[in-house]
């Protein structure tokens, strides 16, 4: 793990075993992401940003698992399942998602679906 991973994750240190399971699941699917830790999210980029992980607060406190970690990605059309968070029209036909995540086995082929779509989705764009 980065330093730059571990700095990110400082006063979070128990979401920390959500992102290794993001990441590792996602560079096995897509090895060809990239990863950029910023200040507020870590970005999953192919050609362009397809995902990120952060500590978005989608649901109030009080609905959250802790600890937790937001999975956002971005398709041309809006998902509907219990699971999504927050569903946003960004831009037309460019739709943010959130997933709130509270344990690794959650981590599961239907996200990793929804990330494979985003990443072949931002692929794709112009």
């Amino acid at each position: 793990m980065s330093d730059d991973v571990l700095l990110f994750f400082s006063g979070h240190e128990t979401a920390l075993p959500l992102y290794e399971a993001l990441e590792g699941r996602l560079l096995a699917a897509l090895p060809d992401t990239r990863i950029a830790v910023q200040k507020t999210q870590i970005t999953f980029k192919n050609r362009r940003v397809f995902a990120c992980a952060s500590f978005l607060p989608a649901l109030r406190k009080a609905r959250r698992p802790d600890p937790y970690l937001t999975v956002t990605f971005g398709l041309d059309r809006p998902l509907y399942c219990q699971r999504i968070a927050v569903t946003t029209e960004a831009a037309p036909n460019r739709w943010t998602h959130h997933v709130l995540v509270g344990s690794p086995e959650e981590i599961d082929r239907e996200l990793m679906e929804w990330l494979r779509l985003a990443y072949v989705f931002s692929e794709n764009k112009r």
